[in-house]
């Protein structure tokens, strides 16, 4: 089991990764259709993952609340959609095009990329570790298959965030070395904060429903306000629409069988 949790704590961290090794192999940005494509199976395998993995598992753990059993859920998500709101308030609002609402300074904006990146894989990285805290403590409602699916779908989101990070450093006359190290650097804080809800696990399962809506809560913010509106920039916006069909269905179909 542990070997399981630690791979799944892992995988989100591994797509950063993978990410920002990009700089070895391209000499641009990432292909636009290709980042389309990544883009909206992330957001589709994260909507649905929000939905079977998070949500109604809350809902489901709180079944004696009766009537009521959705208030966790509802008050969960809220509270993860406002706290991702927070963070776009007081660190700059990063896109994956490398634009970036800030400083006209070229090494400026690229650090607060660091920065935003890093701060927004926090309460992805809790997201991945309350899951994992729920399968790991006998929850019949959190699913392997869904842990797994919730952290692919983060690593496929990191991915193209890696590459904006290390391959506009390596630009600004950066070894392809240190570039790459940067980009890593900041998706470390995933498995960290993953580990550290783990290590609550005692805290964490007695309120698990409200931390499941609020990883919820968290998730969609990132599809709405970031993977979103980035699969459909520009024309022929099309390629991302079918990902994210693919992705819901593809996490949908790992629940239900696997589950």
């Amino acid at each position: 089991m542990y070997g399981i949790i630690a791979n799944g704590l892992l995988i989100p961290f591994l797509g950063t990764a993978l990410g920002a090794s990009c700089v070895f192999l391209m000499k641009k940005e990432l292909n636009t259709a290709i980042q389309r494509a990544l883009t909206g199976f992330a957001a589709g395998v994260m909507v649905a993952a929000s939905v079977w993995s998070l949500i109604l598992p809350a809902i489901e753990q709180s079944k004696h609340l009766g009537k009521l059993s959705f208030v966790p859920a509802v008050t969960g998500f809220c509270l993860g959609m406002v706290f991702l709101l927070f963070l776009d308030m007081v660190t700059p609002h990063m896109h994956m095009n490398n634009t970036i609402e800030g400083p006209k300074n070229n090494l400026q904006k690229t650090t607060m990329i660091v920065l935003a990146v890093t701060l927004h894989n926090i309460p992805e990285g809790m997201a991945v570790g309350v899951v994992y805290a729920g399968w790991a403590s006998g929850n019949s409602q959190i699913t392997r298959a869904g842990a797994l699916a919730l952290a692919l779908g983060i690593a496929i989101q990191n991915f193209p965030e890696g590459a904006i990070i290390s391959m506009p450093l390596k630009a600004q006359g950066m070894s392809r070395a240190k570039a790459c190290l940067m980009g890593i650097v900041s998706g470390i804080v995933e498995p960290i904060a993953g580990l550290v809800t783990l290590m609550l696990t005692g805290l964490v399962v007695p309120i698990l429903p409200y931390l499941l809506g609020f990883a919820a809560g968290a998730m969609i913010y990132v599809v709405i306000e970031e993977l979103i509106p980035e699969m459909s920039e520009g024309e022929h916006s099309n390629v991302g629409t079918l990902l994210f069909m693919i992705g819901f269905c593809v996490m949908l179909a790992l629940d239900s069988a696997l589950g």
